[in-house]
């Protein structure tokens, strides 16, 4: 089973997706370690590049499509990222999709503490940052990251621990395989 677990920044996903993925044994792929590994390969810093995809939009679909290809070659994943779950559908791509996500005050606190960030600059930068995600997933796909039609779970991760989430998750997700191997 493929389980891609999106949201926006500071909703809980990436220490959700390590959760999922260590109860269930499944490989762990993060589109944050992939555009990592981009800039790299382009001996690059992660703060030029993420600046050039802004202005560039094949890296966009360059790490887009390496996800996408990540997804296609392999089963018993879970993939975190921004858009992973709308992808994967918009590719026909088999998966549990999961929406994470949390107030903006909530997110903004958690990303605040996790960066020893101010709390008014994480809420400027979180603002901007998902005006221009928003924008470029519209105009490169067509997608709305927050549409919830996309997601087979959506979860508030306002009031939980991650260790609710990832329960919740993989309760879900063990009742689908139940469900798939009692139509097999």
């Amino acid at each position: 089973m493929r389980i891609a677990i999106s949201g926006p920044p500071g909703s809980g996903k990436t220490t959700v997706s390590e959760m999922v993925a260590d109860r269930l044994g499944y490989e762990l792929v993060l589109v944050g370690q992939i555009f990592r590994q981009m800039a790299s390969e382009r001996n690059v810093d992660l703060e030029t590049f993420g600046r050039s995809a802004e202005e560039d939009e094949t890296i966009d679909r360059e790490l887009d499509d390496r996800m996408v290809a990540i997804a296609t070659a392999r089963d018993d994943i879970v993939i975190e990222g921004r858009l992973t779950g709308a992808l994967l559908r918009r590719n026909e791509i088999e998966a549990f999709t999961v929406h994470i996500d949390a107030s903006e005050e909530v997110r903004c606190l958690r990303i605040a503490k996790r960066e020893c960030a101010a709390g008014d600059r994480v809420m400027d930068e979180m603002r901007t940052r998902e005006r221009s995600e928003k924008k470029r997933y519209l105009e490169y796909y067509g997608i709305d990251p927050s549409n919830r039609i996309i997601y087979d779970l959506w979860i508030d991760s306002s009031d939980k621990t991650p260790e609710e989430v990832a329960d919740a998750i993989v309760t879900e997700a063990k009742k689908r395989c139940d469900f798939e191997a009692q139509e097999g």
